[in-house]
């Protein structure tokens, strides 16, 4: 399950900016994850909670900004929403695509004490 060790650098960004700011309590943290990142919600949220135990986000509420998925398709030169990165397109049926977004996954907001 790789939504530990993300989970893990979670903390560890929360921790460093902990030390840059002088904040001693996280009580939201809002994180955006693409949809074609291939993190699991779910167990994106059970992993944040079991790092978290004793440490400066212990009891952070995790809220998910869930981001598109998105790409550009070389047969009708159409930027296009995409559900899955193999995936054909949507407005011609064509392929390739490449990837425009929805990849990626990152702290966007940090609640502190």
């Amino acid at each position: 399950m790789h939504e530990m060790s993300l989970a893990e650098e979670v903390l560890q960004l929360i921790e460093e900016s902990a030390r840059q700011q002088a904040f001693s309590k996280v009580t939201t943290v809002w994180l955006e994850i693409g949809q074609l990142s291939g993190v699991e919600v779910e167990a994106m949220k059970f992993c944040f909670d079991a790092v978290t135990r004793d440490s400066i986000a212990q009891g952070a509420r995790l809220e998910i900004i869930a981001l598109p998925g998105t790409a550009w398709c070389r047969a009708c030169t159409m930027t296009v929403p995409m559900a899955e990165v193999f995936g054909e397109c949507p407005q011609c049926g064509g392929y390739p695509l490449q990837v425009t977004g929805g990849t990626e996954m990152r702290v966007k907001e940090l609640e502190v004490a």
